[in-house]
């Protein structure tokens, strides 16, 4: 017999929004001694403070900014944002899965708006 979860509500977060909110969790348990912090949200916390080298708010405006290109969806911005791809072979390995594929000048477009957080 298998047992489905109902997904109630989704949302994406950048590596820096991600990392907020794994240090708010990790000061409410550091807080209660007897609360243990679990494996997995150690591994998550060591990660999001490796990779995580932008704010909050100005990895907000990056997938802004990246949502404002055409070619670029919610999830896709997001992804970009979180990977920060350095070439068009980087960046052509995140479309690899849609339908289409980008232009040259499609793809600088997205890594001039790269250059501008890395």
């Amino acid at each position: 017999m298998t047992i489905f979860k109902e997904k109630l509500e989704e949302e994406y977060l950048t590596l820096a929004e991600a990392k907020a909110v794994l240090e708010d969790l990790e000061a409410e348990r550091a807080a209660d001694e007897e609360r243990e912090m679990r494996y997995e949200l150690a591994r998550a916390t060591e990660h999001v403070n490796r990779f995580a080298l932008l704010e909050p708010e100005e990895s907000r405006e990056f997938v802004d900014q990246l949502m404002e290109l055409e070619k670029v969806d919610e999830a896709t911005a997001y992804k970009i944002a979180n990977l920060r791809p350095l070439d068009r072979d980087e960046l052509r390995a995140v479309f690899a899965q849609e339908r289409y594929s980008l232009s040259g000048d499609e793809l600088d477009e997205i890594l001039n708006v790269v250059k501008q957080y890395a």
